[in-house]
């Protein structure tokens, strides 16, 4: 079994990809009041949206409390890119490293949020983080039903 991986999921929008990059780029501890999972999201180092700042996400996972902490590594705002390396909390308890890299693709006359995972798990046994992958599907479909409503 190999240890390391790549997972990707899309959540299909019709528009408003400029605010759900805006959201995960400048206001992303607006998206604790968006979405129940999200309990905060805190600059730690850095200034916000800016590569190199440093953000901490405090959520709740599989029904615990968890926190990590993420570098951007990467902002393209043509393709309204983010890219995250997750450099402490929870999840490296499983993954020896993990980067995750939200971005929106067009498809037909729609457009896909798609977020994408590469990691190395510590061991064959742990599992691919496809349950993280929900939690953040999920987060991005309610930051999408936010944005429509406004």
């Amino acid at each position: 079994m190999a240890l390391t991986g790549k997972l990707v999921g899309h959540v299909e929008i019709s528009s408003h990809a400029d605010v759900l990059h805006d959201l995960l780029r400048h206001k992303p501890n607006d998206i604790a009041s968006i979405s129940e999972p999200v309990h905060s999201c805190d600059l730690v180092s850095g200034q916000q949206g800016v590569v190199g700042s440093v953000i901490c996400w405090n959520y709740t996972h599989d029904g615990k409390k968890q926190s990590g902490k993420e570098i951007i590594e990467e902002i393209d705002e043509t393709n309204h890119k983010i890219v995250f390396k997750y450099i402490e909390g929870d999840l490296l308890e499983r993954y020896k490293t993990l980067t995750i890299t939200f971005h929106v693709e067009p498809k037909d006359d729609k457009q896909l949020a798609t977020w994408t995972f590469d990691y190395e798990k510590l061991d064959a046994s742990i599992p691919d983080p496809t349950n993280v992958m929900d939690l953040l599907c999920g987060i991005v479909k309610d930051m999408y039903v936010h944005a429509c409503n406004k």
